[in-house]
């Protein structure tokens, strides 16, 4: 059980962070995002804090999730925010959007990975077993117990 909520809790992180950093860019690019969901299917939570403004959702099936933005080729757009729809933007802003996600998951691996090395990771120690009765080992002087660690020169 242990490990299904593991496996919900680091989905859940990838799909948040992945789908802020579409989220980020667009609102940075001018683009109104009108929906920013975590997962799919039927709505469990819902917040919008400012009427007109970002609907942020947590949904029933937690394997995705989507940021939907204004945009024309999807219905009607009121002339007063015309200017703010994805469609209209240029191809780099677009772009920026797009590539967002994949780019927030990839620093949050480099980080994590260098926040994993920064720690620091216990090793076990190479203890010896008992060496060989009338082996070299014996004859140098080595017991059980003893660590075995590299010389390095």
């Amino acid at each position: 059980m242990i490990t299904v909520l593991a496996f919900i809790l680091t989905l859940g992180v990838l799909i948040v962070v992945h789908e802020y950093g579409h989220y980020r860019v667009a609102v940075a690019c001018g683009v109104k995002v009108l929906r920013f969901s975590v997962g799919f299917g039927r709505v469990i939570w819902r917040r919008q804090p400012t009427p007109g403004g970002t609907e942020f959702v947590i949904s029933a099936l937690p394997l995705g999730g989507y940021v939907r933005m204004l945009d024309e080729r999807e219905g009607p757009v009121a002339p007063q925010d015309v200017q703010r729809a994805f469609n209209r933007k240029s191809l780099w802003q677009r772009t920026a959007i797009v590539a967002a996600g994949p780019v927030a998951n990839l620093l949050l691996a480099v980080l994590l990975y260098a926040g994993a090395h920064w720690i620091g990771m216990d090793e076990p120690k190479a203890l010896m077993a008992p060496p060989a009765a009338g082996s070299l080992a014996e004859r140098a002087g080595l017991r059980a117990g003893d660590w075995a660690q590299a010389l390095v020169r």
